[in-house]
């Protein structure tokens, strides 16, 4: 049979020192334009850099160190967000016409500068007019006071905050009446909380990064951190060198990801490194056919730890006759690997004695993502690999501090601390607090949308985000935006949403950045580990720090009960977190750069003991979801050069790829009579994207093309049941332009 072992053998031109020729991130090059952008503001950015918990993806750094390697930990996806913490002000007078803003793109918008200070714009008016910060306060107070709390909503984005702002703003909610809260890690690991909390009891990873050092086998799912986490190919790098076999199971053969440049790396930056070991080309959507396929090969060949299946978890016995009942051709056909491919990955599991499974947006963002969790998880504890060195599952996290979001209670299924919204833990709650909590399970941030567009809003208020950009069909987005009579965006810049009239009243609001924020901040790892990140003052207008905010609003609202509320300080906020989530007890104590700790060790589980009500692990058979619809290709939206909806170059360094790319494989190419950079046209019952064929590394019968571009034709209201996620893929056919 053929191997998915992949071919390293270099040409001559691959010897060539630092890439030149190829197609890769150009690091020191855009290291060198990146200091130019920041010039006016040189001492502050070093600043940033040096005495900051970074504000990009959540592997975790105070200054330039991080607790996994030796050295500098620097990368450029932090560099290229070190602008947002420079910029100065913007002219506000620039918001007084729409008309002229509503032409720039979203990235000439971030350029103008930081919004400095509160802006009202009214129905009818031609733009925003700047008014004092006790006015905004009154006019919000009010609108909420007013309202039924069930018509009051707040959205938090994962960008830059802190677990503070996280954590005041779920009390702000709870304070005025309502669980509509959530955040932003609803859009990307909502399923992997959902699947993890009902199968191990804990909703983060169970490992840490030093986890792949060592381990023999590492398997990415749906996973590309050569993009997301570009310093983890650091990790990947020192890894291989201790005979980590690296294995992604992923549609697309990610050029990062076979191959990169680790800057920091002498060798590896002159050649080099040769990443991935094996790559098996699932179709999209098509990992829990596949699994599924594995664990029958596995069965069938003995390869399975029946001892600590029967001894440490519940379910094998109703998954195991799942595995038998499905027939392998089905299974096949719905993951688009043969049988041989499955036979080939269980034998890389049973030559392994550890593991770790690390997966992202790929197995997430469809309507079956809790489910795709769930089979990699079901996967991981046939083999029992949980809870000890060099094994684990790894949701690994794109944006600095999601982790913490629900874990502080900003989500509307969950209190602080994850616990389920229920009466008892309501009450428990308000014990606390010394204040009333609602009992009732709130709207997450798709079902927060959807009722502005039927008016059953008052008020929406957005701390950060941009759901113009982020969730499918944005013309069905802007008119639900435009049908809630208040809308508030908290922000440091400015969006193309803020410009969306409301029925009655937008207010911005001007917020400090994460590095301004007062009494510092703290934020939570993928590891989760829990950092300090120091106070660094500067002063923009009239910015104000985003929990500073929450907190006055809340206070404004409801005066009666303001002595009530507490947290006048950081200092007082983290004292009250650690009494009211214990697994943070230890965030009062820190204060410097470099203080941290990791809750629960470096193991959840460990000893395969798990936080269930019984200790043990509970398995589940999903349903394998349906194949392609005749005729047509799965399509999937990707990443280019971005932070989640800030883009910030049109063409890919890691594909060479442009933001009209339309992902194919040369099969298909071949098959349609198409060929490289010719335009076509994709069609559904949603809309048409037009764009140019870019041929790929790609599974067969399916099509991948740039987010947030492709939410055109991405159809609202299909969602995960389990995490909550929308729907990031469509069914499409293929026309000529």
């Amino acid at each position: 049979m053929s191997s998915h072992a992949l071919n390293h053998r270099r040409s001559l031109a691959d010897w060539i020192p630092f890439g030149l020729g190829q197609i890769k991130p150009k690091h020191f090059r855009d290291m060198l334009g990146i200091i130019w952008k920041n010039r006016d503001n040189l001492p502050y950015a070093y600043k940033v850099v040096t005495e900051g918990v970074c504000d990009g993806c959540a592997l975790g750094v105070a200054g330039l160190h991080d607790w996994t390697i030796d050295g500098p930990h620097l990368c450029i996806t932090r560099l290229n967000l070190l602008r947002l913490n420079t910029m100065p002000a913007l002219d506000h007078h620039v918001l007084e016409d729409m008309s002229e803003l509503e032409k720039l793109h979203t990235h000439e918008l971030r350029e103008l500068g930081r919004l400095a200070h509160p802006m009202l714009r009214e129905r009818g008016a031609k733009g925003f007019r700047r008014i004092p910060w006790d006015d905004a306060y009154a006019r919000i107070a009010r609108r909420i006071r007013a309202a039924d709390p069930k018509r009051v909503a707040i959205f938090v984005t994962s960008r830059g905050v802190t677990n503070e702002t996280y954590y005041m703003a779920q009390k702000v909610a709870r304070f005025l009446g309502t669980n509509h809260i959530d955040n932003a890690a609803r859009l990307c690991h909502g399923p992997s909380s959902a699947a993890m909390e009902k199968t191990l009891g804990v909703a983060a990873s169970t490992c840490s990064y030093k986890d792949w050092y060592g381990t023999d086998l590492l398997v990415f799912f749906g996973s590309n951190p050569a993009s997301a986490q570009p310093v983890a190919t650091k990790y990947l790098h020192e890894a291989k060198r201790l005979g980590t076999k690296v294995v992604l199971v992923n549609p697309l053969l990610e050029p990062g990801m076979k191959r990169y440049w680790v800057p920091s790396t002498a060798g590896s930056a002159l050649f080099g490194t040769d990443i991935a070991d094996y790559w098996f080309p699932v179709s999209q959507g098509g990992d829990i056919a596949f699994i599924y396929g594995v664990l029958k090969v596995a069965l069938g060949h003995g390869w399975i730890d029946e001892a600590f299946l029967r001894e440490r978890c519940t379910g094998w016995a109703e998954l195991k006759s799942e595995i038998h009942k499905l027939k392998i051709e089905i299974l096949e056909a719905r993951s688009g690997l043969a049988r041989t491919t499955m036979l080939e990955f269980a034998n890389l599991m049973h030559a392994a004695k550890t593991g770790v499974f690390v997966w992202s947006l790929g197995i997430t963002q469809h309507p079956h993502g809790s489910d795709g969790v769930q089979m990699i998880l079901n996967l991981a504890l046939t083999r029992g690999w949980v809870g000890r060195d060099r094994t684990g599952v790894m949701p690994i996290r794109s944006d600095s501090s999601v982790q913490g979001g629900a874990e502080m209670g900003a989500y509307c299924t969950a209190f602080p601390g994850v616990k389920a919204v229920n009466a008892e833990n309501a009450a428990w709650l308000a014990r606390e607090y010394g204040f009333e909590v609602p009992a009732w399970a709130g709207m997450t941030v798709v079902e927060m949308v959807e009722a502005c567009g039927r008016g059953e809003l008052e008020a929406f208020y957005n701390l950060g985000g941009n759901f113009l950009r982020a969730l499918p069909e944005p013309a069905h987005v802007a008119r639900s935006m435009a049908n809630v009579p208040l809308r508030v965006h908290q922000d440091i810049i400015l969006t193309d949403q803020m410009f969306i009239e409301a029925r009655e009243e937008v207010i911005l609001l001007p917020a400090k950045t994460r590095y301004e924020q007062d009494d510092g901040g703290t934020e939570t790892s993928t590891e989760r580990r829990v950092m300090f990140s120091p106070e660094l003052p500067r002063k923009v207008g009239e910015c104000r720090a985003d929990w500073k905010i929450l907190r006055d609003i809340a206070v404004t609202t409801h005066p009666e009960k303001a002595h009530l509320f507490g947290c006048e300080t950081g200092w007082r906020m983290r004292e009250e977190i650690a009494r009211v989530i214990p697994f943070y007890d230890g965030v009062q104590h820190l204060r410097r750069i470099g203080d941290a700790f990791q809750y629960g060790g470096a193991h959840l589980c460990a000893g395969g003991v798990f936080a269930t009500d019984d200790g043990k692990a509970h398995l589940s058979a999903p349903q394998v979801p349906a194949g392609n619809a005749e005729g047509c290709f799965h399509l999937s939206t990707r990443r280019g050069k971005q932070f989640d909806t800030l883009i910030y170059a049109e063409t890919d360094p890691l594909t060479g790829a442009d933001r009209d790319a339309i992902f194919m494989s040369d099969d298909d190419a071949t098959r349609l009579g198409v060929e490289n950079g010719e335009r076509i046209v994709l069609v559904n019952d949603i809309g048409r994207y037009e764009g140019r064929v870019f041929l790929a590394d790609l599974a067969p019968g399916n099509l991948q093309v740039m987010w947030p571009e492709g939410n055109v034709i991405i159809r609202r209201g299909v969602a995960d049941t389990g995490g909550g996620v929308p729907e990031y893929n469509a069914q499409v056919r293929v026309e000529s332009r």
